[in-house]
């Protein structure tokens, strides 16, 4: 058997919520004392999964269920306090609308600023700018600041991105949901063609039409705790009769 692309063992994330908190030094200094936690919240409770090579995996849960807080432990963007996380291969996220951007410049320079950040050699850039810009579809803004740019024009050229450097492993959370019918389409294309490259893609989605049509697995949470993973239909339709009940 090949080895998985992501191993997630046991893994809580917890998160401190705070009834007094100082927000810099000089804060804690003339208030004399220290900020005073008001109690503990475990957004991510002992879970364990394994995504195959050339999987695309769907996370669903409602809202406040730990979907992103798990997606960016996957990215490291935080750290669990228990447990571990097993990434074999190079990682791309795009976890919200600009991320990886600096808004004060183009998007010309924002492609070669988020690639250098993914991982791309400038020369690599070079040679998919054009297939970039084209999936982007993002016209003649190219060359104004992205700070200008609506949501959708800077998802598609975070998503135009992150695709382009050929992630082994593409990390998506929501952001999909804010292009136009064409720009899914492509995005769904796009899917297909990593995975049938061997790639592998996670994604958080409220969207279960956009679930059933893209995952051959999924995972749903909640409350932190992972209730089921599976293949897709049988998970979603665990999930939504779920709803049915609130």
């Amino acid at each position: 058997m090949s080895t998985p692309a992501v191993v997630v063992d046991q893994v809580w994330k917890r998160f401190r919520l705070y009834r007094e908190r100082n927000q810099s030094l000089k804060s804690a200094v003339l208030r004399g004392r220290r900020s005073v936690i008001d109690r503990e919240f475990w957004a991510v409770q002992d879970v364990s999964f394994e995504v195959a090579r050339g999987e695309t995996l769907g996370i669903v849960g409602r809202n406040g269920s730990g979907k992103s807080t798990l997606l960016k432990t996957l990215a490291r963007i935080l750290t669990p306090e228990r447990g571990t996380i097993r990434m074999n291969g190079r990682v791309a996220a795009l976890l919200e609308v600009g991320s990886g951007f600096h808004p004060e410049l183009t998007g010309r320079e924002n492609i070669f600023l988020n690639g250098s950040i993914l991982g791309m050699k400038r020369r690599d850039i070079r040679a998919r700018f054009d297939e970039i810009v084209d999936f982007a579809d993002v016209g003649p803004f190219l060359d104004q600041p992205v700070k200008n740019y609506s949501s959708g024009m800077y998802v598609r050229l975070g998503f135009a991105v992150a695709v382009h450097v050929r992630p082994d492993i593409l990390l998506i959370d929501e952001v999909l949901a804010v292009g136009d019918a064409e720009f899914q389409e492509r995005s769904r294309a796009k899917f297909r063609e990593l995975t049938g490259d061997g790639r592998t893609v996670i994604i958080v989605s409220h969207a279960l039409g956009q679930v059933r049509d893209l995952c051959s697995r999924s995972l749903w949470l909640d409350g932190g705790e992972l209730r089921q993973v599976g293949p897709t239909r049988q998970v979603l339709a665990a999930y939504e009769a779920d709803l049915t009940h609130l």
